[in-house]
């Protein structure tokens, strides 16, 4: 600290007198970093002395609402997003507004613009995170509001930030401050809100954002500094209303937004991707293996569709008491002279992000296994069925209409409806991963990557080959390529293979190197055939897990419909919410129930033939599919080998069953060796 210190003191000018302003603004400059230095050696001795003080996570956790700062796993999955706009800036916000009102719907305008919120400083007791609270809104990195810390000087967290984005995603070297500025004014477009009294600290931390190019916007009566030079536009603004200050803020900064304007009654945008809704918060949920749910997108003939036609057929939210569960089937119906059926499970994957962009709304899952809940929130501002139509015509006509020139939308709520489409569209889903079953990945040169479920597990990368579809059973080879002839700087990216590491574990030179960038350096490596060595990163839609039985010297599969207890002793929740986040965990997988079928899986552990439990309704689901596969291997019984749940629910219980059966695994060698 001393060396730090030393600088600081260098860097301090003389005094100088209000009745007599600094010509320029170097003096200033350098007291406003010699001001952040100083809080960095604060902030790093309150970490020393009270590791408990921040919650070094995404959220708030119990009684603790301070996030401290960003660690390296944060930054580096947030901090791409203002490289690639995703995040066009952030603002950094000090003090509490007049009220709590006041406060929620400030962030509500940074959130509809995708902008992040770090939040410091309290004033008289009170912050602006807290005043979020009391509004019952959800704080932290997945909504963008993130509160870094009650006093002024965690204010630096942001500094910080802007500094380490530069260093991880600009190429800029440790001490190089003219990049560093000039970065920052041109790539992250961030600005200073300061509500209530401005005291000489936070004068001398805004002096120290202007060193970044970030101006400062006050709503009390402060000196300004209006002249260009440093920042883009002035300086510092004084005295603006609260309904005008973020929109003056952007305009300071100098910060284009674009905001699609989709017309329903409450906000939507990325920010509120990563929002949660308790079962305590829904009025309506559907699906969740509780109800069915499905979505499908099915393409039509031109004169069949009738552009921005939305029908509800059965019950709409206000025909239902708050706590209810429907059954949900959202049909989009398409057409156009370029549509192609390859598009179709493209614009059906949209979605489960655009519904998640939705606030008061939660989706997870796709196809018959999603899951959605509509908070008591929302209802009250008015969402309803039929806003699910106009939102999803709205952004998949703006993100996809070369390929398609009308779109109808359908909601059924009706039990018996839903349940048809299920049937109708379980035959489509069957005919798209029937289209893959005569490539293998041998002679194969190119895979595809699909990083759709970063927003929930952000060091997640799936990489999809012909013998191996993504976890969530909604992407095959062939779907992933038509996507990227769709988006070629989408999510689905090709991979050329390369080198061959290893033919029985599936591992190859330029996949890893792949997995490495796409996942932030976070995993440099994974197996796509093993279940033991290196297996490959699950997120939070796969369709099943599997998980291995040492006693029975086999492998358990469960969906996600089946909500019981497993032989692992794990219920597919807790599994899923074990192994999901992007993380590789041996023993385990997350999979599509396509998947389990085809050649390559877990084939560096024997396959198939490892499987010794799964729920009955899984088995009769891909009996078709389990009994061709068990001929080709020459055991056509196989199948009734499988014990299930009514076998039983533990090691100790199927054991004897499968040595009844003398199933295979028992005679293969140990898995775990």
């Amino acid at each position: 600290m001393e060396q730090v210190l030393i600088k600081c003191h260098y860097l301090l000018p003389p005094p100088v007198s209000e009745n007599h302003p600094l010509p320029y603004l170097a003096p200033a400059l350098d007291a406003g970093m010699a001001t952040f230095f100083a809080e960095e050696i604060i902030e790093a001795i309150r970490y020393l002395e009270k590791p408990d003080y921040y919650t070094q996570q995404e959220e708030p956790i119990n009684n603790n609402i301070w996030l401290g700062a960003a660690d390296d796993i944060i930054l580096r999955k947030r901090g791409v997003e203002f490289v690639d706009g995703t995040a066009p800036g952030f603002a950094a916000i000090l003090g509490a507004a007049p009220n709590s009102k006041t406060a929620a719907r400030i962030a509500h305008e940074l959130q509809e613009k995708n902008l992040y919120t770090f939040m410091a400083a309290a004033k008289d007791g009170n912050s602006f995170s807290q005043q979020l609270i009391e509004e019952g809104l959800q704080i932290g990195w997945p909504v963008r509001l993130v509160p870094f810390g009650s006093d002024i000087t965690s204010i630096v967290f942001a500094a910080g930030f802007a500094i380490r984005v530069g260093f991880a995603f600009g190429g800029i070297a440790p001490g190089d401050y003219k990049k560093h500025l000039l970065y920052n004014k041109d790539r992250i477009f961030a600005f200073v809100i300061t509500l209530g009294e401005v005291t000489e600290e936070w004068c001398a931390n805004a002096a120290g954002a202007i060193n970044f190019g970030f101006p400062i916007i006050a709503d009390t009566q402060i000196p300004e500094i209006l002249p260009t030079g440093i920042c883009t536009y002035e300086h510092v603004v004084a005295d603006i209303p609260h309904d005008n200050i973020v929109s003056k803020a952007i305009e300071v900064r100098g910060l284009k937004v674009t905001v699609a304007e989709i017309p329903i009654p409450v906000a939507f945008g990325p920010a509120f991707e990563g929002e949660r809704v308790r079962k305590g918060e829904s009025y309506l949920e559907f699906g969740g293996g509780i109800t069915p749910m499905v979505e499908w997108v099915t393409s039509k003939r031109m004169e069949e569709v009738e552009d921005g036609k939305i029908e509800i057929i059965g019950p709409e939210i206000t025909d239902v008491a708050e706590g209810s569960n429907l059954p949900l089937a959202i049909v989009i119906e398409v057409a156009g002279r370029d549509m192609q059926e390859d598009y179709e499970p493209i614009l059906e994957r949209q979605i489960h992000h655009l519904i998640n962009y939705t606030q008061g709304v939660w989706h997870i899952g796709q196809r018959d296994i999603a899951w959605l809940r509509i908070t008591k929130s929302a209802v009250e501002k008015g969402f309803r069925l039929s806003h699910i139509g106009t939102l999803l015509h709205a952004k998949l006509h703006q993100d996809f209409s070369r390929i398609f020139d009308k779109m109808q939308i359908k909601l059924y709520t009706e039990k018996d409806k839903v349940e048809e489409i299920v049937k109708k569209a379980k035959v489509v889903y069957q005919v798209r991963d029937a289209r893959i079953e005569g490539m293998i990945d041998e002679t194969t040169d190119t895979y595809y990557s699909c990083t759709l479920c970063q927003s929930f597990a952000p060091s997640h990368v799936c990489i999809v080959t012909p013998e191996k579809t993504g976890l969530c059973g909604s992407y095959n080879w062939m779907d992933c390529k038509a996507a990227y002839e769709i988006n070629p700087t989408g999510p689905n990216q090709p991979i050329a293979k390369g080198e061959t590491i290893s033919a029985k574990l599936g591992q190859w030179r330029g996949v890893n190197e792949y997995i490495y960038q796409a996942s932030r350096g976070n995993i440099d490596h994974y197996s796509m055939y093993s279940i033991i060595i290196d297996p490959w990163t699950t997120c939070g839609c796969c369709e099943c897990v599997a998980a291995v039985l040492p006693l029975c010297n086999g492998v358990m599969i469960v969906n996600r419909e089946y909500t019981e207890m497993t032989p692992c002793g794990m219920k597919f929740t807790t599994l899923a919410g074990t192994i999901g986040g992007g993380i590789s965990t041996p023993g385990f997988i997350g999979h599509s129930k396509y998947n389990i079928c085809q050649r390559k899986f877990i084939s560096a552990e024997e396959g198939l033939l490892r499987i010794v439990w799964m729920p009955r309704s899984l088995k009769a689901e891909i009996a078709g599919r389990l009994k061709s596969r068990s001929e080709e291997l020459g055991i056509p019984d196989f199948p009734e080998m499988i014990a299930d749940e009514t076998v039983g629910t533990t090691e100790e219980e199927i054991f004897p069953f499968l040595q009844e059966k003398n199933h295979p695994a028992l005679n293969m060698k140990p898995i775990l060796d």
